[in-house]
């Protein structure tokens, strides 16, 4: 039977994340395997007003440069030494160096060049000046220090808190 559809070849399949990561965490000696965090239900709250008229803030756990904590450049090998603990902002009208080398992604199929996909704040602020939407005044980095109680009971909160401050109608959040 041929397809009827351009589908891609069958070694083109996701990689196996999950899998690899619960056998990571068992291989540095945790007794448990890592458990995802899901939820039966999300919360969801339609926008007060159109897009065009919200005030949207850029939330991104990439780090900031830090020169002194070795390679993080593109492709870097992963770098511990370039974690942040505690959340972070910055003014979204000035630009920033914010690189990846702390995050445990899949540096064999991607080259990490493109910062718009960790970081696209300056897309951000071209779409803002088209009227899009409104750029908050300042974005929020959310540490990744691999603990869901953590992020839960301190990052999110005081994100949030950031946000309010801010008087941000919606958020995007660029996860890496």
């Amino acid at each position: 039977m041929t397809d009827t559809m351009d589908f891609a070849p069958q070694y083109d399949v996701p990689l196996d994340y999950m899998r690899r990561t619960r056998e990571y965490y068992l291989a540095l000696g945790y007794d448990n395997p890592y458990r995802w965090a899901h939820y039966v239900d999300a919360p969801f709250q339609p926008l007060a007003r159109p897009l065009k008229d919200s005030t949207l803030a850029l939330i991104t756990t990439a780090a900031p440069y830090q020169p002194d904590k070795g390679d993080q450049g593109p492709g870097a090998l992963y770098n511990a030494g370039a974690k942040y603990y505690t959340v972070y902002s910055g003014d979204t009208a000035a630009d920033h160096d914010t690189r990846i080398s702390h995050i445990g992604y899949d540096r064999k199929h991607t080259t990490a060049k493109d910062s718009n996909t960790w970081f696209p704040l300056p897309l951000m602020r071209q779409f803002a000046a088209e009227g899009r939407f409104r750029l908050a005044a300042r974005f929020h980095g959310a540490p990744t220090n691999r603990s869901q109680r953590v992020t839960l009971e301190t990052d999110a909160p005081e994100i949030l808190a950031r946000c309010r401050q801010d008087q941000v109608d919606a958020a995007l959040l660029v996860p890496t």
